[in-house]
């Protein structure tokens, strides 16, 4: 296999790395004001360093051509882009993306640009954030504001980066920013997003010459916790929400309702045409997928009537995130994509793990559960590839450790260990000289 037929990548996001929240004109995001609350991170940290990304972009960049990676997969901060959400663009903020683009392409590294990665401006959200159908032409006009500034030299388009998680943990669970709670903030935010996720692909169609087009995806392998009937059936219930809510429609069939009922209220914010307007027209889906979640029924939990049953439980290797090491999942993940008519081809676009690292004396980093992870997840999407499944590339999480959301700086998922003590110090960990040999031999 070789690098011109499939595209090995890795993965970064900009709320996570870039910090400099305060520089050059940018302006908040639902993350730097959701973390200024200490006791919503677990670490009590927050966005205002990141790893410097914003300052050491070019020291990264190297890292990546010095690994043989050939594609890298970032994210642009829209309020960097345009403070307010809507109106004046911030110059100095496009300044450092086309200075960014502009050094991956002197690296002869293919930059791929996410959209939209979670950090919407503050001043949006203060308006109703994503419950706010308003939010379709916010997003139509920072996605033109970026083709414009940046499709003679990007080519490579994800418009958002799982819209499941950030509208089920931000508008639903309250776990992550804006912090909103409640069914309907749910629904108004899963419609707004299906309808902007459409129509921002619609734009980098037409404006950019040659734009190859996706969007990313959270996808896992469900299974019951037993054979029991009562267990099978919230298991595909969980099954339709993480896999199917979003996927379907983005492919124009429609929300998978019938299997979540408590989900009919969605209709209520589905204006007429809207069914239309919901199918994007992609290149590739992004798969982001990482463990597998193995789901049993339970009559306390509200609306599903279902929960996962924890690796620790099950007595099941696990991560630091407390997510089941299982390789299998990504495999199974792919097959069960490529039975859909619909699919276009499929990238997946992050998948990793997040293990304590081990600093050894002359100062390497040993990480031999990171890599062994990588090594057979990668495994399973290369058999799943040799079976058929139109598979095109594969991208690390992630190029660095970094702000991992509610969770903070603990978890680590890097390639690249951060040192956040000693002025950010970048060391390359086993990890990444294991992907970096890997892309070499294919």
């Amino acid at each position: 296999m070789s690098v011109s037929d499939f595209h090995w990548g890795v993965s970064s996001a900009a709320a996570q790395t870039e910090g400099a929240i305060l520089e050059d004109g940018k302006g908040a995001s639902i993350w730097d004001e959701f973390s200024k609350n200490r006791k919503k991170i677990s670490d009590g940290s927050n966005t205002f360093y990141g790893t410097d990304f914003y300052h050491r972009y070019r020291e990264d960049i190297d890292i990546i051509k010095t690994l043989h990676i050939p594609n890298f997969r970032f994210s642009i901060s829209w309020p960097r882009i345009l403070p307010d959400g809507t109106g004046t663009i911030n110059s100095k903020g496009v300044d450092f993306y086309n200075k960014v683009i502009d050094y991956c392409l002197e690296k002869k590294i293919t930059p791929w640009v996410t959209l939209y990665h979670w950090d919407l401006p503050a001043n949006l959200e203060q308006k109703g954030g994503w419950t706010n159908r308003a939010i379709i032409n916010w997003f139509n006009e920072y996605v033109t504001v970026c083709c414009e500034h940046f499709g003679d030299r990007v080519k490579n388009w994800m418009v958002l980066n799982e819209p499941l998680a950030f509208t089920g943990a931000g508008y639903f669970l309250g776990v992550h920013a804006p912090g909103k709670r409640g069914l309907q903030n749910f629904v108004a935010a899963a419609h707004h997003a299906v309808l902007a996720n459409a129509s921002g692909a619609s734009i980098i169609r037409s404006t950019v010459e040659k734009a190859y087009i996706g969007t990313t995806l959270s996808l896992s392998m469900v299974t019951p916790y037993s054979n029991s009937q009562k267990n099978i059936e919230a298991a595909e219930k969980v099954n339709q929400l993480l896999n199917n809510f979003f996927l379907h429609p983005i492919l124009g069939m429609g929300y998978p309702l019938k299997k979540l009922k408590f989900l009919n209220r969605i209709e209520e914010v589905i204006q007429a045409g809207d069914e239309s307007r919901m199918k994007a027209d992609l290149d590739f889906i992004g798969v982001q997928s990482y463990t597998r979640e193995v789901v049993k029924y339970s009559w306390l939990t509200p609306f599903i009537k279902a929960t996962m049953v924890s690796a620790k439980k099950r007595n099941a290797p696990f991560t630091e995130m407390g997510w089941e090491v299982f390789p299998e999942s990504i495999y199974h993940t792919l097959k069960e994509l490529s039975k859909i008519p619909e699919i276009p081809p499929i990238i997946i676009t992050e998948n990793g793990a997040a293990f304590t690292d081990v600093l050894l004396p002359d100062g390497t980093i040993k990480d031999t559960k990171r890599k062994e992870y990588f090594q057979h997840h990668i495994e399973q999407v290369l058999k799943a590839k040799s079976e058929g499944v139109n598979i095109k590339g594969y991208f690390a999480w992630s190029l660095t450790d970094n702000f991992e959301w509610a969770e903070g700086y603990r978890p680590r998922f890097g390639l690249v260990h951060i040192d956040y003590e000693n002025n950010f110090k970048r060391t390359i960990k086993e990890s990444g000289k294991y992907y970096s040999e890997l892309i070499l031999k294919k």
